[in-house]
């Protein structure tokens, strides 16, 4: 089956298109009718009419796009109308949903003049926060784009003008730094002289291009100040016409130190990229084929290609994507009046910057595991990378600010909490720790430091603040990953092959003697990182230690079991695991340590893994699971979970809720706990929920995680006398970092 028909059958499936509404609120009552409609909706829209701007408060306004078309100029597709242009439209919203979390209605519209575009689409005002116009035909998108942004006072912004220009921008500074050469001493020739082309060379000189250097060419040739004289260019061409002598595309690019194509593929040939400027910057951005190819141009010469396609399947894509949803983003969240100059040029800059940051391992992945790295093939950062939400929208609203654009302030780390919200309840979860570790960073152990994720885990935990990395590993082996991978930074390494380690031996032989350890033996064992990171923790050498991400979990845990042990009023550890939902936290335990726990452990690991959701700013709610309600069923193993609920809830030190024997839905149904179960100490349902052995704990979080679409964080190790967190094979270097934000945090409160 080809792409078109597998496309068509996307398309097709129930239900059709790719969007749908949804409710925010609840809708299950009456009462939740009558707020929601008649007669309570009066109460908001009387608030609106003494005053407008509460249309932010109490509506969806703030956060509502209209992407609008005419369907004149469809991507790749020309003029193919407005009933055509919707599956493109749709297509747009779901961009504007995924990546920064932002509702869309797409408007296509009938129209036949530029007057009643203008006219329509300012009518719409008081609907959106935002205006897309999408995929409107040169010269009237400029006509429309302009009139609306002066009558207006919402941002309205021609993605196919803007997009192209900010995202091409941002690989321009990086290029250009690349080739070792100065943004205004760049000779730049575009090819073709529509709306994007004129726009990106606008933003260019906005940038720090000379615009006395950038020649532009059409169809008919290099625009000239003679074809202005015989009237042979519109007004907005004129704008990029030259005085100098006439001639076609190839004449232009003679010397050129930049080509931007964003005309018809296949116009460009090796010869004329030959005949460029040493180290040349080629964007070739026709789609679906560029001027010249991606491998043809990097052939074409001996000296450093710096190439850039609108394709997916070459390095260097410019995909819009990357700028109109974190641009839109940052200007909603300020209520901006306007996307201005100074908001795109932070937009640029902002992914320029990141290009040059370490590249998330999801994303890697996503893009088949090819290397990712600043350098001529990774100039600007991958659309799936969620770190682009982070970086645009803080600056493009920061400049909003600085500006006059924006009617409100914002803190930015208050920006950046609620960006985190928006990409899930676990990113918002793991900023309360994060936040929480960045305010007392402590020394934290990798025990497996001259692994490359570890390194670059050390990297941003010592950027951000998070944490004073040690490294134990081959110092020459984390020098050599260090240079490999760009990370400049100065991390601790203790190197067992250098470091003095007879303290050490002495502490561990102390500790085991009697377990059947010698000193000979001592001495061998601190040799491996993960003796070595728990005898320096168990010494007070570091505060806190990660390990496990290349050994089994047993394997792993055993060293720091035996050297620093459990808590003093502790006799048992436990793994948990923090579930995220859209709505809702839990916790799971134990999910990775107790085999088969008795009431004893169960208990205990009740009140750790209740300690552990307050680190969080959970107010714990638990529930000891069994497959039996409050002893309809009653043998061994449901007596266990009941005897360890019943001993919790009588103790007078556990200042939380806790209940049990209870089946998983009673836990967290509330119209089952509460309704049928009226007796209970939970008034709302479990956000701790405890596991009657090891093997409903693996198989319980594994199905929330798999069918529930829960975010997954930890194994997070409670117990343990001082904070040691063991990692899964396989962990991300963003799971390396969140658990070392536990482990600091841990840290703090020992």
């Amino acid at each position: 089956m080809g792409l078109d028909e597998d496309a068509l059958d996307y398309h097709r499936e129930e239900p059709p298109g790719k969007i749908e509404i949804s409710t925010t609120k609840p809708t299950n009552t009456q009462r939740d009718l009558s707020l929601a409609y008649s007669p309570g909706v009066a109460a908001p829209c009387l608030a609106i009419e003494e005053n407008p701007a509460d249309a932010y408060t109490y509506t969806a306004k703030g956060n509502m796009v209209g992407v609008i078309s005419d369907g004149s100029a469809t991507l790749g597709l020309g003029d193919i109308g407005p009933q055509a242009c919707k599956p493109v439209m749709e297509g747009k919203g779901v961009l504007f949903k995924r990546f920064a979390d932002i509702d869309v209605f797409d408007i296509e519209l009938d129209h036949d003049s530029t007057e009643e575009m203008i006219h329509t689409i300012r009518a719409m005002g008081p609907t959106f926060g935002g205006i897309n116009l999408e995929d409107i035909a040169a010269p009237a998108c400029f006509e429309i784009e302009e009139t609306l942004r002066e009558e207006m006072d919402i941002p309205v912004f021609h993605d196919d003008q803007h997009g192209t220009a900010i995202i091409s921008g941002a690989a321009l500074l990086n290029a250009a730094d690349i080739a070792g050469k100065e943004l205004a001493d760049l000779d730049i020739v575009f090819s073709g002289a529509g709306a994007s082309a004129l726009a990106s060379a606008r933003f260019y000189v906005s940038l720090g291009a000379s615009k006395d250097r950038i020649t532009m060419c059409d169809s008919s040739g290099i625009i000239t100040t003679a074809r202005v004289a015989d009237d042979d260019v519109n007004r907005y061409k004129r704008e990029f016409a030259r005085d100098v002598p006439e001639g076609d595309l190839a004449d232009a690019m003679e010397g050129a130190d930049v080509f931007v194509g964003l005309s018809i593929g296949g116009i460009v040939d090796e010869e004329m990229v030959q005949s460029m400027a040493e180290n040349p910057i080629i964007f070739a951005m026709a789609n679906p084929d560029p001027e010249i190819g991606y491998h043809e141009a990097k052939a074409a010469r001996e000296d450093t290609v710096i190439v850039a396609t609108g394709r997916s399947d070459y390095p260097n894509q410019v995909n819009n994507v990357l700028g109109f949803p974190f641009i839109f983003r940052g200007a909603l969240d300020v209520r901006a009046s306007e996307i201005n100059e100074e908001m795109k040029v932070a937009a640029a800059r902002a992914l320029a910057t990141l290009a040059r940051e370490d590249v998330p391992d999801a994303v890697v992945k996503a893009y088949g595991d090819e290397p990712l790295q600043f350098g001529p093939d990774y100039i600007i950062p991958k659309p799936l990378d969620p770190r682009v939400l982070f970086e645009v929208a803080p600056a493009v609203a920061q400049a909003a600010i600085e500006s006059g654009s924006a009617r409100r302030d914002l803190d930015a780390d208050v920006h950046r909490e609620r960006l985190e919200a928006r990409l899930g309840k676990s990113r918002e979860m793991m900023r309360v720790v994060l936040n929480k570790a960045k305010s007392d960073p402590k020394r934290l152990v990798l025990a497996e430091g001259d692994d490359e994720k570890m390194v670059r885990a050390a990297y941003q935990l010592a950027e951000q603040h998070i944490a004073e990395p040690v490294l134990i590993g081959d110092r020459q082996n984390i020098w050599e990953t260090m240079d490999q991978l760009g990370l400049s930074f100065d991390p601790e390494i203790v190197d067992p092959d250098e470091a003095t380690l007879d303290p050490y031996a002495d502490r561990l032989y102390e500790l085991r003697k009697r377990h059947g350890i010698t000193r000979r033996e001592a001495g061998e064992l601190v040799e491996d990182g993960n003796y070595l990171g728990s005898v320096m923790v168990e010494m007070g050498d570091a505060d806190a230690m990660l390990t496990g991400l290349m050994h089994h979990y047993p394997e792993a845990l055993r060293p720091p079991l035996q050297v620093i042990g459990t808590a003093d009023d502790a006799d048992y550890a436990a793994g948990v695991y923090m579930l995220t939902f859209k709505n809702r936290v839990v916790f799971c335990a134990d999910a990775t340590v107790n085999q088969d726990p008795n009431e004893d452990v169960l208990e205990e690991v009740t009140r750790h893994t209740a300690e552990l959701a307050r680190r969080f700013n959970v107010e714990p709610r638990a529930a000891l699971l069994s497959y039996s309600d409050f002893g309809s069923v009653d043998n061994e193993g449901t007596q266990k979970v009941r005897e360890a609920a019943s001993r919790l809830r009588k103790d007078p030190t556990v200042d939380f809720p806790v209940d049990g024997e209870m089946q998983a839905d009673t836990a967290l149904v509330e119209e089952i706990l509460t309704g049928t179960y009226d007796f209970t100490e939970l008034d709302e349902p479990a956000n701790v929920l405890v596991f009657p052995n090891l093997e409903a704990g693996n198989i319980g979080y594994k199905l929330l995680q798999r069918l529930g679409g829960a975010d997954a964080t930890g194994p997070m190790l409670v117990g343990m006398d001082k904070p040691v967190h063991v990692l899964q094979r396989g962990d991300q270097v963003k799971d390396i970092v969140n658990l070392a934000g536990v482990a600091v945090v841990d840290a703090q409160n020992h």
